[in-house]
């Protein structure tokens, strides 16, 4: 359903929420190694979300990436979009060309509810409230 770029990019992204500051930027090197992801790929990702405004970079030698408050108002949907735009979340989860009410797949009944939620949760949750979420559900993101 999605690319290992946009998962790259949202777990990046939040530990950036948890972990970095304007006073404690982080490189990405540092997210690569912490997150276990390939340090070259991730700092384009970084970049491109730089770019697109959900995140905010300063170089030099006390640079690096972190989040204001108009970035933590984004949200993942925007994070998706910017990296493989969100009609992957939009496909057939079997991948068949036409899939809808009036053509559905053999899962169409089963998953069609759990897109539209999961759709929903992307758009209207910001990326501040995901990673407060991500906190609250996941201790051991305190030991990275």
């Amino acid at each position: 359903m999605l690319s290992k770029s946009s998962k790259y990019a949202i777990r990046a992204v939040l530990y950036l929420t948890i972990k970095a500051s304007k006073e404690n930027k982080i490189g990405s090197k540092l997210v690569a190694d912490k997150l276990e992801i390939p340090a070259p790929f991730l700092a384009k990702t970084l970049q491109e979300l730089t770019k697109n405004n959900i995140l905010t970079s300063v170089k030099g030698p006390n640079g690096g990436f972190y989040l204001t408050e108009e970035n933590c108002k984004k949200n993942i949907f925007d994070i998706i979009n910017c990296i493989d735009t969100t009609s992957k979340l939009e496909q057939c989860f079997l991948g068949q060309l036409e899939c809808d009410e009036d053509n559905p797949c053999v899962v169409h009944e089963l998953y069609a509810p759990f897109k539209k939620q999961l759709i929903h949760k992307l758009k209207n949750h910001t990326i501040l409230e995901m990673a407060n979420e991500y906190i609250k559900n996941n201790d051991f993101i305190n030991s990275l």
